[in-house]
C-alpha cells in the first residue's frame, strides 16, 4: 500500500510539476504525436482514405482509448476557455499521452471539434502500477469443477461458451514494470483490454492541472466539463450495435453483446457476465450479476406465492366468513352503523359480498405459510449472494482488491475545495483535509435539509390521509344513494373506492417528491465535499433510500398498522384534528385494501421505471440514430455517433439498485398481504434485465470501467431490510389479517363444533343502540340497533361499549404470535445463516492455489534475476545472502 501510495504520489507530482514549467523534473514521457497535425483547422485529411467508424487515429495504429468535445462559442468566455484547453491538453502530452484533434470542418454538423486521445506502451505500465492492475503471468491449471448432470437439460438457456468466456483463465499478478518478462505479454497493443485503457487514461484526466485562477490551482476534466470548456468526455464504443466493424482489429465485443444480451427475444438466456465484465468494467459487471441472481431467486418466491394465491382462489368458495356476509339470512338481516356522521344512511352487511370473496384471495392460511416462508427465502437469497458474490472475486481476480488504493483515493473535488493542508500520521504526507468546524456547519446544514425533505413527505402523507377521510364519507355518501352505482356497488364499495383513489394520489405525489429530492440529495451531499468517492456514494446512498424508504412505504404503514385501527365506536367515534372521523376497516378485514395500496403503488413504479429508463433515452437519441444509420461512414465517425447517445453519469448504477432495492422492499415488507408480489417482480426484472443491457449498449455512451468488489453499501441495506420483513410481516399477520380473530373464535368461542366458523361474522360485529348517537343520521328510519366491527359488551350491559374479554384474549393470541413467529423465523434465519459458508470451499481452494503459484512464479524471478547479476560478475556486498534468502523463499513457498 505505502509504495503504490507513494508511486502514485510521485507520478502525479511528476506531472504537477511538468505543467508549472519546471524542467527539474521534466515531462514523465516525450510526446510522439505531431504536434502541428493535431492543432484545430490544420488537420486536412481526406475522409474517404479512411473509415470514421474506426476507433484508431490517422495512422491505423493507435487506438482511440478517449474522446473529449467542444464547440466554439463567441461569448466572453471563449478566450479563457480557449486558454483553459491550450493548458490542459499541453500538460496531457507532457505526461506522455499523445493527442490527434478533428476539425470542426470535418465534424458532422461543422461546429465540434473532436479530441481523441491514445495512451502509449510507456503511460500504460506506469499507471497499470499506479493503480495495481493484475495481469497474467501463467494460464490457469486448477482443474474445473465436476459438470452437473442436468446441464444438459439448461442446454437452451447457456450461450456459446467464446462469449460466456471470452477469454482464457490465467493466474495474475499486480503489474510491476520492472517485471515485464514476467508477464504473458504477446502483444503490446492488446495486452490491455479497451476497458482497462479508458480506465487508466480517465484516471489521468481527472487529475490533470489546467492552471491556477483566483488564487487556486485547477485540475480535472470534471471541472473543465462542468463550466463548458468541454462538452463532452467519454471512451469510444468498439462498433455499431447493429453491425460488425470493417475493420479487422476490432473486437466487435458491442455488437456481440447487442446480438447475445441486449435483445428482448434473449430473455430467457443466462447473461454473458465475463463479456459484460470485459467490456464495462467489474462495477457495471457485479450489478447485473446480482440482478440476475435476484431474478432467479424470485422465480422460487414467485411459484410458491402463487402456489398461495391458487390456494384461495380455490377455497374461496368454502370460505364461511364470506358465505355468512353473503347469505341474505344472515349479512342480508344485519342492519350497519353509518359509515360517516350525517350524510351517510344505515346499510346492510351483504352489500359487501363481493369484496369479502375477493379478501380471502390473500387472506387465508396460506398468508401464514408464505410470510415465513419469505423470512426464509430472504435469507437464502442473501447468503447465496454471497457465495456468489465470493466466485466473482475469484474470477474477476478482485480476491485482493485494495479499496484504500482503487476506492479510499481522494476526490478531485475534495483535493480542490480543501485549500488547507495537515500532515497524515501513517504517511507523513501533507494531505488536504477539511476544518472541523466547517465540516460541522455543512452536517447540520445537510441533516436539516434531509428531516425538512422528510418532513414534506410525512406532511405529504397526512394530506393523503385526510383526503381519504373527507372522501370516504362522499363516497359512503354518494355510492350508497346514487341508482346508476347500483350496478357495480357490489364490487366498488366505498373503502375499496377510496383506497383506490387514495393509491393513485398517493404514487402521483412519490414520483413528484423523487423528481425534487434527486436533486436535492446530490446537491447536500456535494455540499458535504465528501473525502473518498466511496463517502460519497455511501453518504448519497443513505440520504436517497431514506427518502425513497419513507415515501414508497409510508402509505402502506398507514394502511397496514393505522387504518381501522383507532376508530372508536359509534357514539364516541376518534376524529383526527377533531374534525374527519378515522376510517374503518372493511367487515372482512382491512388487508384487501393493503394489497389494492401495495398493486397500485409497486406496479406503477415498475410501470413508470421502465418507461423512464427505456422510452426517454430512446427519444433523444432517435434523430442522432437516423443520421448514424443514413449518413456513410466517411461523414458519420465513431466519435460522433458516440457523441450523440446519452451519457451515463457516474450515479447511472446508483439508481438502478435504488429502483430493485425499492422493489426488494415491497416483496419483503409487505408480501404477507400480496402473495403474487414476488412474481410481479419476477416478471418486472426479467423486462428489467433486458431494458438495462438494451439502453446501456445501444442509448448510452460507452462507461468509464471502474473495479468493484461487491454491491458495497446495499449489501447492508438489503441486510437491514430483510430482518425488518420478519417483523413487519408478523404484524401484518396479526393485526392486519383476520386470520388470529378467527382461530381464536374457532379453538375457543365457536359454540357448533360440525361447523366450527358458523357464526363468526355475528360474533365479530358489536351492537350499538341508535338514539345513543351524539349526531345522528339524517335518515333515521325505523331502526333501533345497528352493528359495527369490534368486540364489545352490548348496550344492556352493565359494561356497555367497554371491551370484552374475547377482545383481550384476541389480543393476547395477536401478541403471542407475533412473539412466536419472530423468533422461530430468526432463529431458523441464523441457523441457515451460520450453516452457509460465505465463501465455496473449491473457492477457498482455487485462491490457495494461485497464491502459491503465484508466490512461487514471483520468488523464481527474482532468483533466476540474482542468478543472472552473479553470472554476470555484478555480484555486490551481501549478494549471496540475498540470494539464499531468495532461494529459501522458494523452498518455504513450495513447503506451504
Amino acid at each position: 500500500m505505502s509504495r503504490l501510495g507513494k508511486k502514485e504520489e510521485e507520478t502525479l507530482i511528476e506531472m504537477a510539476s511538468a505543467t508549472d514549467g519546471e524542467d527539474s523534473n521534466g515531462p514523465l514521457y516525450e510526446s510522439s504525436s505531431n504536434t502541428e497535425s493535431e492543432l484545430p483547422g490544420n488537420s486536412e485529411i481526406d475522409k474517404r482514405h479512411q473509415s470514421k467508424d474506426s476507433v484508431f487515429f490517422r495512422d491505423g495504429v493507435r487506438r482511440i482509448d478517449f474522446v473529449l468535445s467542444y464547440v466554439d462559442d463567441p461569448n466572453k468566455d471563449e478566450e479563457k476557455k480557449a486558454d483553459r484547453r491550450r493548458e490542459f491538453e499541453s500538460n496531457l502530452q507532457k505526461s506522455g499521452l499523445e493527442l490527434e484533434t478533428e476539425d470542426k470542418k470535418e465534424s458532422e454538423n461543422g461546429k465540434t471539434y473532436y479530441v481523441k486521445i491514445h495512451a502509449p506502451w510507456e503511460v500504460l505500465i506506469t499507471y497499470a502500477e499506479v493503480l495495481n492492475i493484475k495481469v497474467p503471468i501463467k494460464e490457469n491449471d486448477v482443474p474445473c469443477t465436476i459438470e452437473n448432470p442436468i446441464d444438459c437439460m439448461l442446454s437452451p438457456f447457456r450461450l456459446p461458451e467464446k462469449v460466456m468466456h471470452p477469454d482464457p483463465d490465467y493466474f495474475t499478478a499486480p503489474f510491476r514494470k520492472d517485471r515485464q518478462e514476467l508477464y504473458l505479454i504477446h502483444d503490446e497493443s492488446t495486452f490491455f483490454s479497451p476497458s482497462v485503457r479508458n480506465r487508466i487514461v480517465f484516471y489521468i484526466l481527472t487529475r490533470c492541472p489546467y492552471g491556477t485562477e483566483e488564487g487556486k490551482k485547477k485540475f480535472g476534466i470534471k471541472r473543465l466539463l462542468s463550466n463548458g470548456t468541454y462538452t463532452a468526455a467519454y471512451p469510444l464504443h468498439d462498433c455499431q450495435y447493429w453491425k460488425k466493424s470493417n475493420d479487422p482489429h476490432c473486437d466487435n465485443e458491442r455488437y456481440t453483446l447487442y446480438m447475445e444480451w441486449a435483445r428482448f427475444l434473449r430473455f430467457f438466456k443466462e447473461q454473458p457476465l465475463d463479456l459484460i465484465r470485459k467490456y464495462y468494467g467489474e462495477k457495471i459487471g457485479i450489478y447485473f450479476a446480482w440482478l440476475g441472481f435476484y431474478t432467479e431467486m424470485l422465480f422460487l418466491a414467485a411459484v410458491v406465492g402463487l402456489f398461495c394465491f391458487l390456494y384461495g382462489l380455490f377455497t374461496m368458495d368454502a370460505n364461511m366468513s364470506s358465505k355468512e356476509i353473503c347469505d341474505p339470512a344472515i349479512g342480508g338481516e344485519i342492519i350497519m352503523c353509518p359509515l360517516c356522521d350525517v350524510d351517510c344512511n344505515y346499510w346492510r352487511l351483504n352489500t359487501t359480498c363481493r369484496p369479502s370473496e375477493y379478501s380471502h384471495l390473500f387472506d387465508n392460511v396460506a398468508t401464514l405459510f408464505f410470510a415465513i416462508f419469505m423470512g426464509i427465502w430472504v435469507t437464502l437469497f442473501l447468503e447465496f449472494w454471497k457465495r456468489r458474490q465470493a466466485r466473482l472475486k475469484y474470477e474477476w481476480d478482485l480476491v485482493d482488491f485494495e479499496e484504500e488504493q482503487q476506492q479510499l483515493q481522494l476526490r478531485p473535488e475534495y483535493e480542490a475545495k480543501c485549500t488547507q493542508k495537515k500532515k497524515n500520521p501513517v504517511t507523513q504526507e501533507m494531505e488536504p483535509y477539511l476544518p472541523l468546524t466547517s465540516k460541522a456547519v455543512r452536517f447540520c446544514i445537510s441533516g436539516t435539509t434531509v428531516l425538512f425533505w422528510t418532513s414534506l413527505i410525512i406532511a405529504s402523507m397526512i394530506a393523503v390521509i385526510l383526503y381519504r377521510l373527507s372522501v370516504y364519507a362522499a363516497f359512503a355518501s354518494i355510492m350508497k344513494n346514487t341508482q346508476t352505482l347500483q350496478p357495480i356497488s357490489g364490487l366498488l364499495t366505498p373503502q375499496l373506492a377510496t383506497s383506490v383513489t387514495a393509491s393513485c394520489l398517493n404514487f402521483v405525489i412519490i414520483m413528484i417528491l423523487n423528481f425534487l429530492y434527486e436533486r436535492i440529495a446530490v446537491w447536500i451531499t456535494d455540499m458535504e465535499i465528501p473525502r473518498t468517492h466511496l463517502e460519497y456514494e455511501n453518504r448519497l446512498t443513505m440520504k436517497m433510500f431514506l427518502f425513497q424508504f419513507v415515501n414508497y412505504y409510508s402509505s402502506c404503514f398507514y394502511v397496514a398498522f393505522f387504518k381501522g385501527k383507532f376508530v372508536g365506536y359509534p357514539g364516541n367515534y376518534t376524529y383526527m384534528f377533531s374534525h374527519w372521523r378515522n376510517e374503518e376497516c372493511d367487515p372482512a378485514g382491512c388487508l384487501i385494501e393493503l394489497t389494492t395500496q401495495l398493486t397500485i403503488v409497486m406496479a406503477g413504479k415498475q410501470i413508470w421505471g421502465n418507461i423512464q429508463e427505456a422510452i426517454v433515452p430512446w427519444i433523444w437519441n432517435w434523430w442522432g440514430r437516423q443520421r448514424a444509420r443514413c449518413n456513410p461512414e466517411n461523414l458519420y465517425s465513431r466519435w460522433e455517433q458516440d457523441h450523440d447517445l446519452q451519457r451515463f453519469g457516474h450515479l447511472g448504477l446508483f439508481y438502478e439498485y435504488l429502483e430493485m432495492v425499492i422493489q426488494f422492499g415491497f416483496i419483503t415488507l409487505f408480501v404477507a398481504s400480496f402473495p403474487l408480489a414476488p412474481l410481479l417482480a419476477l416478471m418486472n426484472n426479467i423486462l428489467e434485465i433486458r431494458v438495462d443491457s438494451w439502453k446501456l449498449t445501444t442509448q448510452f455512451r460507452r462507461p468509464v470501467a471502474s473495479k468493484a468488489h461487491s454491491i458495497g453499501v446495499w449489501q447492508e441495506i438489503l441486510n437491514g431490510m430483510a430482518v425488518l420483513s420478519v417483523v413487519t410481516n408478523a404484524f401484518i399477520v396479526a393485526f392486519t389479517s383476520d386470520m388470529i380473530p378467527r382461530l381464536v373464535y374457532y379453538y375457543a368461542y365457536s359454540p357448533n363444533a360440525n361447523s366450527p366458523m358458523s357464526g363468526y361474522i355475528n360474533n365479530s360485529l358489536s351492537v350499538f343502540r341508535v338514539s345513543s348517537f351524539s349526531v345522528k343520521p339524517k335518515d333515521q328510519g325505523d331502526i333501533d340497533f345497528c352493528r359495527y366491527r369490534d368486540y364489545r359488551y352490548p348496550p344492556d350491559h352493565e359494561l356497555q361499549y367497554s371491551h370484552t374479554m374475547q377482545f383481550w384474549h384476541i389480543l393476547a393470541a395477536k401478541m403471542a404470535f407475533i412473539i412466536i413467529m419472530e423468533h422461530v423465523v430468526f432463529i431458523v434465519k441464523f441457523f441457515v445463516a451460520w450453516m452457509i459458508p460465505d465463501v465455496p470451499a473449491d473457492v477457498t481452494a482455487r485462491i490457495k492455489r494461485e497464491k502459491f503459484i503465484t508466490q512461487k512464479i514471483l520468488h523464481e524471478y527474482e532468483l533466476n534475476k540474482l542468478k543472472e547479476k552473479l553470472c554476470q560478475g555484478k555480484a555486490y556486498q551481501g549478494m549471496e545472502k540475498e540470494f539464499i534468502a531468495t532461494e529459501g523463499k522458494v523452498e518455504l513457498s513450495q513447503a506451504m
